[in-house]
């Protein structure tokens, strides 16, 4: 069977990236879309370069915008380092959308006809020390008395199946909606930016996984951000919404 150094190689280096992980604040960043490199052994999936840098191999602005809110809310980051295309870490080993064969307009023909034994090197090498990484802190948080807020960092194109997409930023829960709400209550009534309610996705999607796996179990306060890719395109838009993210989740845990 296929073990974890037949997809990653020394070159590549970790498949996870932690940042401030002495943060004194309470808020826990994870970007799971957080890049689009692939390993070096895993070539380019027969995609075009065009591809490979588009929305479906990351999530572009979100790293940058997770890591300003790390920096202002003083929390720690925790971040995948390489393509969701080789393997999607906010979906289960066990789900078509973790190793996609299509995604969008997109055939991904490396992603076809995957063994048994590549799925597990795959989920062996990327899935797992992810989100051991993160269990690992919150359970450290937890023992000693400082239970982690929760917050995942993502992206989404403003035009999809050519369809364009009106919301700006979705404020995403599963069952536990406690922190949503507090966000949503802050929006207020002339907002900066159009902002709904698990949209452009929800918990139907299978998009929750990474709150249902760390936050829900521990009944910690969690959110998912989902943010159209166009308002975080540069360094302006990066500091504004990271900016107004912040501003929300401080309303939003006080409301």
């Amino acid at each position: 069977m296929l073990v974890r150094s037949d997809i990653l190689t020394a070159a590549d280096g970790a498949s996870v990236a932690v940042e401030n992980e002495t943060a004194g604040g309470d808020i826990l960043l994870i970007c799971e879309h957080a890049s689009s490199t692939l390993p070096e052994r895993a070539g380019d999936l027969g995609l075009e370069a065009e591809a490979l840098k588009s929305h479906i191999a990351w999530d572009p602005g979100a790293l940058v915008v997770a890591r300003l809110m790390a920096s202002e809310l003083d929390g720690t980051l925790v971040y995948q380092r390489f393509s969701r295309l080789i393997y999607d870490c906010n979906r289960p080993p066990d789900s078509p959308a973790a190793m996609p064969e299509t995604s969008e307009i997109y055939r991904i023909p490396g992603n076809e006809d995957l063994s048994t034994a590549e799925r597990y090197a795959r989920t062996a090498a990327l899935y797992v020390p992810f989100h051991d990484r993160i269990a690992e802190i919150v359970a450290e948080r937890v023992a000693t008395g400082r239970p982690p807020v929760l917050v995942t960092v993502h992206t989404f194109t403003p035009v999809y199946f050519g369809k364009p997409r009106a919301v700006e930023i979705g404020i995403l829960h599963d069952e536990d909606s406690r922190l949503a709400d507090g966000m949503l209550s802050a929006v207020g009534a002339d907002p900066p930016h159009r902002v709904e309610r698990n949209q452009p996705y929800g918990p139907a999607d299978g998009v929750t996984h990474s709150l249902k796996l760390h936050a829900l179990p521990n009944g910690l306060m969690n959110v998912m951000i989902e943010v159209r890719n166009d308002l975080v395109r540069d360094d302006a838009g990066q500091q504004r919404v990271a900016a107004y993210l912040c501003r929300l989740l401080r309303e939003g845990l006080t409301a």
